[in-house]
């Protein structure tokens, strides 16, 4: 009896021995979730300034597997009340850390706000990503309080008025002040606050200028009532109308306009053409017949960055060449620098010379080496064709060994994995910038094998020397796409590019206006295209689903590429801004347009980037896919026509264009 109970008691022991690995993996796992609820329950707290919930939560994460951003959200949750030193040991503790870097931002705008320069002065210099304008304004700040001249700073710095805050505010203030900014800086910020509808800005700075905050919100906020009141007297209540003019105009253009003839006579030469530029950077947006009539009557006004692209954009669709080279010649130094327009200026030079002369050919290729959309434009002028170069030797095992242990990129997954794309995105970036060709290349595959795609385009698009396009150009899915586009005749590289800007292949993506997966497909979009095609047991969930969300994207993008005459250029914008909105633009040309002029003058900056990017991916795509060079120019089309032209007349068109 007494061997029989010790071997009841010995098999419940092994039986326990047995079963416990998996018993302490189901806690373990149980933990592990709690866990991780409570960090995002923590990070909730401190976004909503609630320091008790905060300690609450972070009490609980002794040994939670991202410690640094436990200490970094208990110390957020008071930062306030925090004392320099505990601050001083957290960046000492996680130096040369994302979360150290992210700490010192929030630490250097607190020490901006109480002036207390000393230690600002001695920590700006450690913030490694130097990325934040209020930051930057008050390093600006504290020099002047040094009695530094920062003026010419300042005008690079301070650009769009929304943006400026307590720091950028009073940076303006102290300018005006020391007498570093003058009259005229003071009303180009007006003028500025103005046209980016910045009314707290606005108001600021003209008090500066002994102009009525009153008048100015009303101006800003309220345009008809104060065009209605005329344009007054002084020289603050003549900026105050020029600025209602602009904002007026947005609302009724006509309005607006009569208001500024009629006020003529009280104006000066420069305030009215002041007041045409308001008019005419508004009309540029509605691609108005009228607007290049606008544009010629600003001779002489201080023209604005976003004025003075709008302006050259106007005079390319006129192929007004001489006023595009004047417009480019008169853009800042930087503005001048960037490659759209290097090469727009090429090409008014070249339209004038009837050529591409040296110094056309000069422009081209100081640009040419870019694998952007004006790089790759460059490069056809100079006879170049996009292709896909050898990849190089893959990452060894022991390459790859060692990007696997890399404590931030380890991070950046478990962040992905709680769906805190922010923080992994901001780890994983951090992580990137210092790593050599060969451990970029080898994050590139990490990516890969972890399914983060979007990083891996990331990381690829880092290197200079070696690049393996594949990580570059990815192509998921593809026993999806392939009889997909198959069937319904689609350019498969063409949708490959749409995906790559519309999500970078993050299935979940999610759009503010609630846009779902690889093709951002919108839920009535979703519903309106199921019933088109017979997809009858279609609810909005399935919009996450790879198959369903390629099968409602494809088609959609089939059904706008057919009512845009067969154009992927406007196709593509379509499927960005919305069909009506083309059927729009179209209806404002009265002959066929240089598509790349066309694409220049799309009036929203995110469809314009959008359609360059596509357009850009698609080309390259192509080129993987079928083994050869390929061109961009040909993808794009000669021309862009109004709706309705016959066969005939396009052809005609097309032999007739550049």
């Amino acid at each position: 009896m007494i061997s029989t109970l010790k071997w009841i008691a010995g098999a419940l022991i092994v039986a326990t021995s047995a079963a416990s690995p998996l018993a302490w993996a189901q806690d373990n796992a149980s933990d592990s979730r709690k866990e991780d609820d409570a960090f995002l329950l923590l990070r909730d707290a401190v976004r909503r300034d609630d320091a008790p919930k905060a300690e609450f939560y972070a009490a609980r994460l002794s040994d939670y597997t991202i410690p640094s951003y436990v200490e970094y959200y208990r110390l957020k949750a008071r930062f306030k009340d925090a004392a320099d030193p505990e601050v001083r040991a957290f960046l000492k503790k996680y130096q040369g850390s994302a979360i150290a870097d992210r700490l010192r931002n929030d630490w250097l705008l607190e020490l901006g706000r109480k002036r207390e320069w000393t230690t600002f002065d001695e920590q700006f210099p450690q913030f490694v990503l130097q990325d934040d304008t209020q930051v930057k304004c008050y390093h600006l700040l504290s020099r002047i309080a040094k009695g530094q001249n920062v003026a010419a700073e300042a005008r690079t710095l301070l650009l769009y008025p929304p943006n400026y805050g307590e720091a950028c505010g009073s940076l303006v203030a102290a300018l005006a002040q020391t007498g570093q900014f003058s009259q005229e800086d003071l009303w180009t910020q007006v003028r500025l606050a103005g046209e980016t509808n910045a009314t707290g800005p606005a108001k600021r700075i003209v008090m500066l200028l002994n102009g009525s905050d009153k008048k100015m919100g009303q101006a800003v906020d309220l345009p008809t009532l104060a065009l209605a009141k005329g344009a007054g007297s002084t020289r603050a209540d003549h900026e105050t109308f020029l600025v209602a003019v602009g904002r007026g105009a947005r609302t009724s253009m006509k309005l607006a306009r009569l208001a500024l003839e009629k006020a003529a006579p009280q104006l000066t030469p420069q305030e009215r053409a002041i007041g045409w530029a308001n008019l005419a950077l508004v009309s540029s947006y509605s691609l108005a017949p009228e607007t290049a009539g606008y544009w010629a009557q600003t001779a002489g006004a201080p023209l604005s960055a976003e004025q003075l692209q709008w302006k050259t954009r106007i005079a390319l669709r006129e192929r007004d060449w001489k006023t595009v080279k004047a417009t480019i010649a008169a853009m800042p130094p930087q503005l001048r620098k960037d490659p759209a327009w290097i090469y727009w200026n090429a090409r008014a030079l070249a339209a004038e010379a009837g050529g591409n002369t040296p110094e056309v050919l000069a422009a081209y290729r100081g640009i040419a080496d870019q694998s952007s959309y004006y790089g790759i434009l460059a490069g056809e002028e100079l006879g170049q064709m996009v292709s896909i170069p050898a990849p190089g030797a893959p990452p060894t095992p022991a390459e790859m060994a060692a990007i696997a242990a890399n404590p931030g990129l380890q991070r950046a997954l478990k962040f992905f994995e709680l769906r805190l794309r922010f923080e992994g995105t901001r780890e994983w970036n951090w992580e990137t910038r210092r790593l050599s060709e060969r451990e970029l290349i080898a994050a590139a595959e990490f990516a890969r094998e972890r399914h983060v795609l979007d990083r891996m385009v990331y990381t690829s698009e880092k290197t200079r020397v070696q690049a393996d396009y594949t990580h570059r150009y990815p192509a998921p899915h593809d026993e999806i796409m392939q009889p997909t586009t198959s069937t319904l005749g689609l350019d498969r590289a063409w949708v490959y590019g749409l995906i790559r800007q519309e999500s970078r292949f993050v299935m979940d993506a999610q759009s503010a206006v609630g846009a779902s997966g690889l093709m951002q497909v919108m839920p009535s979009t979703g519903r309106w295209v199921a019933r088109k095609i017979g997809l009858t047991d279609f609810v909005q969930g399935m919009l996450t689903d790879v198959k369903t969300n390629i099968l409602l994207g494809a088609n959609y993008l089939n059904m706008v590429l057919g009512s845009m005459d067969g154009s992927q250029v406007l196709a593509t914008a379509a499927y960005n801004a919305g069909p009506g909105r083309l059927r729009s633009w179209r209806t404002q040309l009265s002959k066929p347009m240089d598509t790349t002029i066309f694409i220049e003058s799309i009036p929203f900056h995110e469809t314009r980037g959008y359609v360059k990017n596509v357009m850009v991916n698609a080309t390259y795509y192509a080129a993987l896919f079928e083994g050869r060079p390929q061109s961009m120019k040909a993808r794009l089309g000669s021309t862009v026509t109004p709706k309705g032209y016959s066969e005939q007349e396009q052809q005609e068109a097309a032999f007739g264009g550049r």
